[in-house]
């Protein structure tokens, strides 16, 4: 009998224990993607072309794309302010072989608006899922088809031809200089 009521009793706390948890809301934060550790750079946000302070908005519009970090100014943009800079087409393979083009605007362009401080060695991108990926700055700098590409659903997505897959950043709202 004594051996019943225990087990009872622990049935019925596991039960309220579970249920008490499904009234609850809980978040999860999602995992991150680094880079190697030899291709390390500083998350930056993407400046817009009138300055405004990174989190801010410009024109009554919520900043988009932000260029952060180890920058002269932090900058922030609408998806129509980006939209309105001047674009170039760079093509990337996926690990499938599928070759796409795409249109966006230069990585470089954007880091020149924040201005690079010297120290900055890593570039981090930060998506609007949490994800993040870390790629060594002088690598972007010596890529002239970086780009932050303009997606068909709004937002943007980084692509950086021959660097590897997880730097392709799918609704990326911050670079962040590090």
């Amino acid at each position: 009998m004594n051996r019943k009521l225990t087990l009872l009793l622990t049935v019925l706390v596991l039960a309220t224990t579970l249920l008490s948890a499904c009234g609850q809301a809980t978040t999860v934060a999602p995992a991150t993607t680094v880079a190697p550790a030899t291709t390390e750079a500083p998350a930056t946000t993407v400046a817009p072309t009138t300055a405004v302070p990174a989190g801010g908005e410009q024109g009554g519009a919520a900043a988009a794309l932000k260029l952060t970090g180890l920058v002269n100014k932090e900058m922030a943009w609408s998806e129509a302010e980006v939209k309105a800079m001047p674009t170039t087409d760079a093509q990337y393979t996926n690990k499938k072989g599928e070759t796409q083009t795409y249109t966006g605007v230069a990585i470089n362009a954007l880091l020149e608006l924040a201005g690079v401080k010297p120290e900055a060695k890593t570039l981090v991108m930060i998506a609007d899922d949490g994800f993040m990926a870390e790629v060594a700055l002088a690598d972007v700098q010596a890529c002239k088809d970086c780009i932050v590409s303009f997606r068909s659903q709004g937002g943007f997505s980084t692509v950086l031809p021959g660097m590897p897959g997880n730097a392709q950043v799918k609704g990326v709202i911050e670079l962040q200089l590090k």
